[in-house]
């Protein structure tokens, strides 16, 4: 398979351009559809790296402080992220706390690691090892992340729960929330400056023709 590092494809028609560098305030837009390729301006790696450090911690607290916490006659329990998919990984919801775990966990901390690892390289003026991939990898996780749900799973939770016992919002939960609107401001960052500012890397585009 052949690498075009320098052309720009059409997310809505799929159309194939060159990319050319514009003037700032500037913006390319596909002849076809209209749909906008790239607008003009350098990439802020420190801003966009600042993100990702805080996407991270958010999703740190996000799984390991509780979510939600119950009490009934002074008997007190809480439950977080982990704890929650260990209990629907019973019998027939086996299928359930896997998806769980996959959307709400694994997809989330991909998506935040490969935006990290390739800003953290490009912020030192080189290419990313395995920059091509990653940023694929980015792209296809986007639909797949799915925090928004968990938090309306646990919000539905809480309000049934809440007229048989006490129900106290967690730590977790607004790590959650935090979590939520980072991963959208991720997933709507622009990576196609860094096509432009870092050369592939050789060894990249032998695997890319296995």
């Amino acid at each position: 398979m052949k690498i075009l590092p320098n052309t720009v494809v059409c997310r809505h028609c799929d159309s194939l351009y060159r990319y050319r560098p514009l003037t700032a305030g500037d913006e390319a837009r596909c002849l076809r559809c209209r749909a906008t390729l790239y607008r003009a301006g350098q990439i802020n790696t420190e801003r966009m790296l600042a993100l990702a450090l805080t996407a991270i911690i958010a999703f740190v607290v996000a799984n390991v402080c509780p979510v939600i916490g119950v009490s009934f006659h002074a008997v007190q329990n809480v439950a977080t992220l982990w704890q929650a998919a260990v209990a629907l990984a019973q019998g027939v919801t086996l299928p359930l706390a896997v998806c769980m775990v996959f959307l709400l966990i694994v997809a989330p901390f991909l998506q935040i690691t490969l935006f990290g690892w390739v800003l953290m390289f490009a912020h030192a003026g080189r290419c990313a090892p395995g920059f091509i991939g990653a940023v694929r990898l980015l792209k296809w996780l986007r639909p797949w992340s799915r925090v928004e749900v968990g938090m309306l799973g646990f919000l539905v939770a809480a309000i049934k729960l809440s007229g048989f016992l006490q129900v106290v919002a967690g730590p977790g939960s607004l790590a959650i929330a935090a979590l939520m609107l980072l991963i959208v401001i991720i997933g709507s960052q622009d990576l196609q400056p860094l096509w432009e500012r870092m050369p592939v890397a050789p060894d990249e585009g032998e695997e890319d023709h296995e």
